[in-house]
């Protein structure tokens, strides 16, 4: 084994839309149905079993991929992935997929949970608050925004999936401070400073990566350099001072928008079992799924990775 964790939390949309990209749409079902998806996804469950021994692991799924709290915060938040009914442009050939990939994690008794008007990052954000108590937390996922959650006490790290599966980048607080030049728990100031446009998320005007890395390693939040600017700090850097200034309104929707929830109340997530199954749940529904899907191979290999 190459690592042992306690808890993993999957960002599962981030898994299947990197199958889904990353494993040729010819992998089919016997009726040619596109099931690259299902399948990529599986097989990247069954290697994350195999070679990190989770003893408890969790499927998170998006809810509502573009909560309202957020929106009505910041309205260009995701807004450019609105398709034209409204909904997300998830592709016809992935969205396909979905109820397949339920099925078949629901059949092997793997815990998956979304809570409505959450995404998947707020979930893991409360899971892995929760779990840290218990022991150390590995979240997987290609989503950077992930990155605030590394905490060294738990610790809680993330599996970072940029360059696959195969090659994990695992990120603590020293990883993420290596990489951005910032505090190891401050990627989220970091974000909120310097924009992400893959979220729709502006930044401020003028503040760049090395900017942002700067204000935020020096100051620690966001919050504590707009503390630092009110208070006339001589030191605070003349050409960020009136950028931020100007910037105060957008920093403070950013807060909402940037900050995964790490305390969601909500019924799906009391009681969760997610202790990792040894056997399949309902070996009968699962025969089924393989068969009827093609997708007896990934299935063994998931079912050999559970095995003690």
């Amino acid at each position: 084994m190459s690592g042992m964790s306690g808890l993993m939390l999957l960002d599962t949309p981030s898994l299947y839309y990197r199958a889904f990209f990353g494993v040729p749409d010819s992998v089919t079902a016997p009726d040619g149905t596109p099931v690259n998806a299902v399948r990529g996804l599986v097989d990247m469950i069954a290697r994350l079993v195999r070679d990190r021994a989770p003893e408890r692991l969790v499927c998170c799924f998006d809810a509502d991929w573009r909560p309202e709290f957020r929106v009505a915060a910041l309205p260009s938040y995701k807004a450019h992935r609105v398709a034209e009914g409204g909904g997300d442009e998830t592709p016809d050939a992935l969205a396909a997929q979905l109820p397949v990939i339920d099925a078949v994690l629901d059949a092997f008794g793997l815990a998956r949970v979304g809570v409505p008007g959450y995404e998947a990052d707020d979930v893991i954000g409360t899971l892995a608050a929760a779990g840290m108590a218990h022991g150390p937390v590995d979240v997987v996922t290609g989503d950077r925004d992930l990155l605030q959650l590394v905490d060294e006490r738990g610790p809680v790290q993330v599996l970072y999936t940029a360059r696959g599966i195969r090659n994990l980048e695992v990120m603590g607080e020293k990883e993420v401070a290596a990489k951005y030049g910032i505090p190891g728990r401050g990627y989220a100031d970091y974000a909120a400073l310097r924009g992400d446009p893959s979220d729709g998320l502006p930044g401020v005007p003028g503040v760049g990566d090395k900017t942002a890395a700067t204000l935020v390693t020096r100051y620690g939040s966001v919050a504590g350099i707009l503390a630092a600017l009110d208070g006339g700090d001589a030191a605070f850097p003349a050409a960020a001072r009136k950028r931020i200034e100007a910037a105060r309104d957008y920093l403070a929707a950013a807060e909402t928008v940037v900050r995964v929830v790490t305390d969601i109340d909500a019924p799906e997530l009391r009681g969760l079992d997610d202790r990792l199954p040894d056997e399949p749940r309902d070996p009968a529904a699962l025969a089924g799924l393989a068969e009827r899907w093609g997708l007896s191979s990934p299935v063994e290999r998931l079912r050999k990775a559970l095995r003690p």
